[in-house]
């Protein structure tokens, strides 16, 4: 009798990912991490996260005092954020890259979100290229459209901590 080796498979991709992987993708952190877990990931198509709104995210001090309304500004970063993590897991040299906003169209604001909303980040990719990506997000809040945008974003070389400092110092 002849043996046979089955084919090797690879490791499942991963579907969800909770606030620390989310943090070893983005370069993001306190207070300006617009995510806290994705619970929905499909490579190149879609991801699914979610956003915990509390009273004491640090814009609501001024946005508005007596009436925290989050900024509408802070819902589309979510969308960029959550759509780059996705990118992000496809690219193997992300610790040399930075991703970047280039456009953002169509962007609506339909329902003021407060401290205890909870914020389902759905995005959908709209154009794939290696590094570069156009998506359509939609933020629910208990299945209500809270914003709608069109985010591009793009991955560029990362300046490097070492380089800059060299060139300041040959600079003086």
């Amino acid at each position: 009798m002849q043996e046979t080796n089955a084919p090797e498979t690879s490791a499942p991709r991963k579907t969800s990912l909770n606030l620390s992987e989310i943090m070893g993708y983005l370069p993001h952190r306190y207070p300006f991490l617009m995510i806290d877990r994705v619970i929905e990931m499909e490579s190149k198509q879609r991801i699914v996260a979610i956003k915990n709104v509390t009273i004491n995210e640090q814009f609501f001090q001024g946005h508005f005092p007596g009436h925290p309304i989050m900024p509408g500004v802070l819902m589309v970063e979510a969308i960029a954020q959550a759509g780059g993590t996705l990118l992000l897991t496809e690219i193997p040299d992300r610790d040399e890259m930075l991703m970047v906003f280039t456009g953002i169209d169509n962007a609506k604001f339909k329902r003021p979100v407060i401290p205890g909303d909870q914020l389902r980040i759905e995005v959908k990719v709209l154009n794939w290229r290696p590094r570069a990506v156009k998506m359509e997000g939609t933020i629910t809040v208990e299945g209500k459209v809270a914003c709608v945008a069109v985010v591009t974003c793009m991955l560029v070389p990362r300046r490097r901590k070492a380089a800059a400092e060299t060139g300041a110092e040959t600079a003086e």
